[in-house]
Order: structure tokens, then C-alpha cells, then sequence
């Protein structure tokens, strides 16, 4: 995988909260067009990492580069460019609940890419929605959507500035096995069509499994196993990654 193209690189990265040290010198790659599922538990400095990774939060040492950028060095300008590149689907959808799915959907377009006529940002979001299944909501407002539609919405919202990294924050928590099923598949279908890399942060194995070229788990702070699904689980020798498996596979 090494000749493949880096669109994410970290090096050594550390990032403590007072005596509370998060992050001990992690070492990741995300490569373009794949699919890297990032699991731990929570408090394990998962979403520490993406603040990281759209200039949200500072590393203490160490490097981050996305899209070959050093994101600690960027200026405000520099940086809102490299956060438009970086497109992120919310645990909850973060829907604006006063506004329907159209007004949803064209509030970033509106917003950032000021030179487009009507027909165009209509085109758009119409072409979105049917790629996600749900051209008929498209005059709904989120209080009418069942929680998976939600989920495919914002994810939609989220490809409407056409991102090259996509950042999933846990897409199936919450959702019934079925609709679990379904947002999986989309996301790989997002891959397929928009040629996106993406992090999908999860505790949900079913989804990692599906979704992910490889696995990297983050455990007290740093990344102690890296590799597909079958070199990380089942037969994991370190009991802390053995009892995530069993948590998901065989308690449940």
C-alpha cells in the first residue's frame, strides 16, 4: 500500500488535557479512495484526533498533514480551504430542525459557493438525494424523518461541497441492524461514486467490518493494532482488543 497516495499522515502526535494525556505519540495513515475504521472506547482521544485534523484543537508535538498540509502551521484563510475539503457526518445528523431537507441542504452550498444560478444548487441537491435513496423528502422537515433517513440527509448535506475526505462519526450508532445494514452500504457507494478517503470512527464491529479496508485501534493512547479485519480480530493476542470483539460478537 505504500505507493499509494497519503491524503492523511500522522506522525508522533501528542496532546495531553493537563495531567490527562490523550494521544502518546500516534503514527497514522489514511491512503486516498480508502476506507480506514478508527475504534477505541470512549475517552480513548478518537474525536481529539479529528479536532485535530480540521485545526479544532492543537497538538501538544508531533505532525499532522492533510491533503500534504501541515494543519497546525495554516493561516485562518488556509485553513477554512482545507476544512471545505474535509467534509463531516455527525453522530446525531445535525440537522437544522427549523428548516426543511432542501433549506438543510443548500445552507453550506449558499454559503460557500456564492457564483451558482438557482437551477444549479437545485440540480444539486436533487442529485444528492436521489443518491441517497430519498428524493421524495426533499420538502420535509427533519421532525418527519426516521432516524436512518436522517443519517443518509447528513451525509448527503456533507457531500453537497464535494469533499475528498469524509469523517464518519459513529454512522450507525443508535439505528436498528437493517438501517445499520443500509448506511454501511452507503458509505461504501460514497466511496464508489465520489472517489472520497475516509475515517469512520465507530464502536460498532458489524460496521467496521463492512465499511473498512482497515482497522486501527486506539488504545490508551496510542494505536496498538493496525491492518484488516482479520489481522486486527478475532484471534487478537491483547486481551483489551479481544474483549471489543467479544463485547460486539458473541455478549451482544
Amino acid at each position: 500500500m505504500d505507493e499509494k497516495e497519503k491524503v492523511v499522515e500522522i506522525r508522533g502526535l501528542k496532546k495531553s488535557f493537563g495531567d490527562l494525556k490523550v494521544l502518546q505519540g500516534v503514527d497514522l495513515d489514511l491512503y486516498k479512495q480508502e476506507n480506514l475504521v478508527v475504534l477505541g472506547k470512549s475517552g480513548s482521544g478518537k474525536s481529539v484526533l479529528i479536532k485535530i485534523m480540521v485545526g479544532l484543537l492543537t497538538q501538544d508535538s508531533g505532525s499532522m498533514k492533510v491533503l500534504g498540509q501541515e494543519v497546525a502551521q495554516l493561516k485562518k484563510k488556509a485553513l477554512n480551504a482545507i476544512r471545505l475539503r474535509i467534509g463531516f457526518s455527525f453522530q446525531n445528523s445535525a440537522l437544522y430542525d427549523s428548516m426543511t431537507v432542501k433549506e438543510n441542504m443548500e445552507f453550506p452550498l449558499v454559503r460557500n459557493e456564492k457564483n451558482l444560478t438557482r437551477k444549479e444548487i437545485d440540480k444539486r441537491i436533487e442529485d444528492l438525494l436521489d443518491s441517497v435513496g430519498l428524493p421524495q423528502t426533499i420538502n420535509q422537515m427533519p421532525s418527519e424523518l426516521s432516524g436512518g433517513q436522517k443519517k443518509r440527509i447528513g451525509i448527503a448535506r456533507t457531500l453537497i461541497l464535494n469533499p475528498e475526505i469524509m469523517l464518519y462519526d459513529e454512522p450507525t450508532a443508535g439505528l436498528d441492524p437493517i438501517t445499520c445494514g443500509d448506511i454501511n452500504n452507503l458509505i461504501l457507494e460514497v466511496r464508489e461514486r465520489y472517489k472520497t478517503s475516509s475515517i469512520v470512527i465507530t464502536h460498532d464491529l458489524t460496521c467496521a467490518k463492512q465499511t473498512g479496508d482497515r482497522m486501527a485501534v486506539l488504545l490508551e493512547g496510542q494505536f496498538n493494532a493496525i491492518g484488516t479485519f482479520d489481522e486486527v480480530f478475532p484471534n487478537a493476542d491483547d486481551e483489551r482488543i479481544k474483549s471489543f470483539y467479544d463485547y460486539n460478537f458473541i455478549n451482544s
